[in-house]
């Protein structure tokens, strides 16, 4: 059991871009697959997969590389977790971040559920700030 379920995702798919990985297994949770949405939706990762397991359900991410196959490198450049649990970190919707002046995104979850900054600040919500994405 760990006490921050997202900063396990985010060090699981850091660690397994730095080690050249296909794919990575975390363990299952909603908000954990509403993240992989979002990443899958704006390009980051190939796929995921929930697969059901004895112990527990589990999340399989599959990472994304571009160039041949020598030099292939991967599609996140990083990843950051912003809000922890010691240190919750909400904005409004003015203030939501501009990751790399729009070339990253920044993940929010908001009363509407989770979300890009850029979706948010359209629906006029604000939230807290769950990490950046570039």
């Amino acid at each position: 059991m760990t006490s921050d379920p997202i900063a396990d995702l985010i060090t699981r798919i850091r660690n397994g871009l730095l080690a050249r990985h296909a794919s990575v297994q975390i363990p299952f949770s909603k908000i954990k697959v509403e993240i992989a949405r979002i990443l899958k939706e704006e390009g980051f990762i190939e796929e995921y997969t929930v697969t059901e397991s004895k112990p527990g359900n589990l999340l399989e991410v599959t990472l994304k590389y571009y160039g041949s196959r020598r030099d292939r490198r991967p599609v996140i450049t990083n990843i950051e977790r912003v809000s922890k649990p010691g240190r919750r970190v909400y904005r409004n919707r003015k203030d939501l971040p501009r990751v790399l002046s729009g070339t990253g995104i920044a993940i929010v979850t908001t009363p509407r559920g989770v979300m890009t900054a850029q979706e948010a600040r359209r629906q006029r919500v604000g939230g807290e700030v769950l990490c950046y994405v570039w």
